[in-house]
């Protein structure tokens, strides 16, 4: 036994195991890129033109010759109501023309004979005189009987109604064999369209970003949305990017003393007629002059209480938290505002395996298509390309 203890005294220890190596982890630089600030707001779809069709004439509606929520052009056949009687009144009224017209026919005869007459003093004056004023009342009885016959016609144009714009109908609200008013008594209510391309967008901007953009065109950094068709872009409801484009076309003159918004609009257009007014859609309006920018990826953004960080790997390849100030997206990518340089090498993946003061083993990423690095990428120690 003692034998055996002598021995076990010779053995070595153990050795220790190996300390691991830094973790790996993907960096960047920041890239550099003109960018321009986007407002984003809530807007309301609107039609450019809404019109109410309503009977101008009354009587028995005929038919009804569209299809319910089908697409009309200006000028196209929407009712038929009963022309007879307006007809027979426009017939009436021709026949009375006609005879105005050979009554100053005749009073004109009359007058041509009294001026040759009263030359030879067949006639005295006074009886040219009353044929003078007879021509002038057969004259005025003329008028009016063309103006009756107008009248009359315009009634018999009427009993079909027409599209006035183009664009999208409404169901039809008047069946056949059904009467309607006309405008002297009440003007029914028969359809209504709607145009939809192009199509506007009402939204509301606040006294602040007012201000803000305000004070850009004071300052000649940018142009007014009064002066200037400016580009609009706009997201529907349930997508994620927007999907249409515009112009800016209104700002109004006062802002809303109760809400202190400045109610504004655009054009968008809608080829695809997907767009109906009424619809919801967020609103992305320019909100500063065009600027260089540091930008990375959202996913290198990590928050810590109420500050956004990044992690930034120093040249002796450990890791330091960087407060950040982030601006908007632009095209995928976070604009910083404060706390990067144009040389710092981010961390943009494996963040879960990084501790503030440890070191790492840095892997430099290639820079997203289109995108320009800050400066010229230099290799940290160990980094691999």
């Amino acid at each position: 036994m003692l034998a055996l203890a002598l021995a076990g005294c010779d053995e070595k220890a153990p050795s220790q195991a190996a300390a691991p190596p830094p973790p790996p982890v993907t960096v960047a630089q920041p890239v550099t890129r003109t960018v321009t600030d986007w407002d984003e707001l809530t807007g309301r779809f609107e039609a450019i033109q809404e019109v109410e069709v309503r009977a101008r004439v009354g009587g028995f509606i005929d038919s009804v010759e569209f299809e319910d929520g089908a697409i009309v052009h200006a000028g196209d056949l929407l009712y038929i109501i009963d022309p007879r009687p307006f007809e027979a009144v426009a017939l009436q009224a021709q026949g009375q023309l006609d005879d105005a017209r050979a009554k100053a026919e005749l009073a004109k005869r009359e007058l041509d004979r009294g001026l040759s007459l009263v030359q030879s003093s067949a006639v005295p004056e006074q009886v040219v005189d009353q044929r003078r004023q007879a021509l002038q009342a057969a004259h005025a009885a003329e008028t009016q009987a063309e103006g009756a016959l107008k009248a009359a016609q315009l009634n018999v144009e009427f009993t079909h109604v027409l599209a006035p714009i183009t664009g999208r109908v409404s169901r039809h609200l008047v069946t056949p064999g059904n009467l309607v008013q006309g405008s002297e008594g009440g003007a029914t209510l028969l359809t209504s369209i709607v145009s939809l391309d192009p199509i506007d967008i009402y939204f509301d901007i606040d006294e602040a970003t007012y201000q803000r953009n305000s004070k850009l065109w004071l300052e000649g950094r940018r142009p007014s949305s009064r002066d200037t068709a400016h580009p609009v872009q706009v997201t529907l409801t349930g997508e994620t990017k927007p999907s249409h484009e515009g112009k800016m076309d209104f700002l109004d003159n006062r802002l809303d003393v109760s809400t202190a918004t400045l109610r504004s609009r655009a054009v968008i257009p809608n080829h695809d007629l997907s767009i109906l007014p009424g619809q919801f859609g967020r609103v992305r309006i320019i909100g500063s002059s065009p600027y260089e920018a540091l930008l990375i990826p959202d996913a290198a953004i990590a928050t810590d209480q109420s500050r956004k960080i990044v992690f930034v790997v120093k040249d002796d390849n450990t890791v330091e938290a960087r407060p950040v100030t982030l601006g908007p997206l632009d095209e995928g990518l976070r604009v910083i505002r404060e706390g990067l340089k144009a040389e710092d090498h981010v961390i943009i993946n494996g963040l879960q395996r990084t501790r503030v003061g440890a070191k790492v083993t840095p892997q430099m990423a290639k820079a997203p298509a289109g995108d320009t690095p800050a400066s010229d990428p230099k290799p940290l120690a160990g980094a691999k390309p």
